[in-house]
């Protein structure tokens, strides 16, 4: 591109439609995926649970300022039922 004025211009039409999914449209919110889940198993998820199927997945996310203020504090882990309706959950949403 230059600053000189000019007579020609080219005119593009782009079809956004065919294009490859960006990176941030696959990206789907916790409020989203806790949705699709309870649509279509009926199960409740909370975001605990979905951070770590995502975690497990090598979905690295930013890092959590909320750390425990002990390194023996216990979380629970995810029902193998809950994780499996969070994985058909991401697969819709194209994250893994």
């Amino acid at each position: 591109m230059s600053k000189l004025h000019s007579k020609q211009h080219i005119d593009i039409e782009l079809n956004t439609d065919e294009l490859d999914l960006t990176a941030s449209e696959s990206k789907a919110t916790y409020d989203e995926i806790k949705a699709y889940v309870k649509e279509h198993s009926g199960l409740s998820v909370s975001s605990l649970y979905i951070a770590q199927v995502k975690e497990k997945c090598g979905i690295i996310e930013r890092e959590n300022y909320n750390k425990a203020k002990t390194e023996d504090t216990k979380q629970p882990k995810c029902p193998k039922d809950k994780e499996e309706a969070i994985m058909d959950a991401l697969t819709y949403f194209k994250m893994i």
